[in-house]
């Protein structure tokens, strides 16, 4: 896969999908002993966890960008090597952990967000100003997290169940860990890290 450059002019987020990236063919089938698979399944359409992932063509910076729909792909490589959401550069990274930019949810639970599953890739000092401006969800009320601990918890996609006549039956989007058996019966979109070990800051402290 070709990686554009991490510092270029940022015309949409690095995890968006673009207008030209045309989903490829995908027939969801039942696989006995296995869940759900592809009709024409191929060694790159599972993780090395054996979970099912949506395909995805890879034409970034082709079109007009869908804010509203992340690309599977670059979603995924983001939060496995901890890449930036924004710019697709490394994310801030220090010996106390690694930064996120989320909404504001601290009157969830006491403790928030530690314990938290989320989606959203990592961000990198520079690109937290730019989020906060840009993003409709965020200008609601945004906090920067350290966090100490995110190990990578499990997927985020279209849950299936086995439907009339074996034919496999989409039921709900869920959040799946990936020692639960429900694994082998999702169509991954997401990678998700569990967050923990969290030290919170104001975003206008950051970006001072």
């Amino acid at each position: 896969m070709s990686v554009e450059p991490a510092r270029r002019t940022i015309l949409a987020p690095y995890i968006v999908s673009w207008t030209e990236e045309v989903d490829p063919p995908a027939r969801v089938e039942l696989v006995p002993g296995r869940g759900i698979g592809y009709a024409d399944e191929k060694v790159t359409d599972r993780d090395s966890h054996g979970v099912l992932w949506h395909r995805s063509a890879w034409r970034p910076y082709e079109g007009r960008p869908q804010f509203a729909r992340i690309h599977p792909a670059r979603q995924r490589r983001a939060m496995q090597r901890l890449l930036c959401l924004v710019c697709g550069g490394p994310a801030d990274e220090t010996e106390e952990g690694v930064l996120w930019l989320l909404q504001d949810h601290r009157e969830d639970w006491k403790g928030w967000p530690n314990r938290m599953a989320v989606a959203e890739p990592p961000v990198c000092l520079p690109c937290v100003e730019v989020s906060v401006q840009k993003c409709p969800a965020l200008r609601k009320g945004a906090v920067a997290i350290l966090a100490g601990r995110y190990p990578v918890a499990g997927v985020r996609g279209v849950l299936y169940a086995e439907g009339p006549n074996r034919m496999p039956t989409p039921v709900e989007d869920a959040i799946v860990a990936y020692d639960s058996h429900k694994s082998r019966w999702i169509k991954a979109h997401n990678l998700v890290r569990q967050l923990g070990d969290c030290e919170l800051f104001e975003v206008h402290e950051l970006i001072k």
